[in-house]
């Protein structure tokens, strides 16, 4: 069975983006040899990403056409985008979900041998944490204290225990951790 994982870089102080969509100064401060690395490592276990619309639109419009190995797999890997208000997702490999998020990501997770990353998606995530779907969190805590935008794990989340699997420091002061929700 498959494995869905969240990835997002937050601030120190729990932002994932600023007051506006893409306002991601923290990720320039961070972006090095050792989070690429990281990145390929999830990319090469990864047999599909999943993105809400925001999510999706921006990653379409940057990675369709970048160029490298992180572009490669970005290109390549099969997608679903969840949204209500797209009639089409164009982007190689991408299938569109309309309704019933959470039974349709619950049937994904029984597909397949690896892992489904969800990369921002903040509203999608919500969704995700509240039916109990995620079996791993994975955060990047950059070493800034934004100040202001959208809070990764906003009021209106249910409780979840969280068991500690990992946690590597970078030389450029980011801290990845990852947790497995606990059963």
């Amino acid at each position: 069975m498959r494995k869905l994982i969240m990835w997002n870089l937050v601030t120190l102080d729990g932002y994932f983006e600023g007051a506006k969509s893409w306002d991601l100064p923290w990720h320039e401060r961070v972006w090095g040899e050792e989070l690429e690395r990281f990145s390929l490592e999830q990319l090469e276990s990864a047999d599909a990403l999943l993105f809400g619309r925001v999510t999706y639109e921006g990653m379409a419009a940057y990675w369709q056409t970048e160029q490298g190995n992180i572009a490669d797999y970005m290109n390549s890997l099969p997608k679903v985008v969840c949204s209500r208000t797209l009639q089409t997702a164009a982007w190689n490999n991408t299938t569109l979900v309309k309704d019933k998020v959470a039974e349709e990501v619950a049937r994904l997770k029984q597909q397949g041998n690896g892992n489904i990353f969800v990369f921002g998606s903040a509203d999608l995530s919500r969704t995700l944490m509240n039916e109990g779907l995620f079996d791993e969190y994975r955060i990047g805590i950059a070493p800034v204290i934004h100040g202001s935008g959208r809070l990764l794990f906003a009021d209106g989340l249910k409780q979840q225990g969280l068991q500690l699997l990992e946690s590597r420091p970078l030389s450029v002061g980011c801290v990845i951790l990852r947790y497995q929700r606990m059963e």
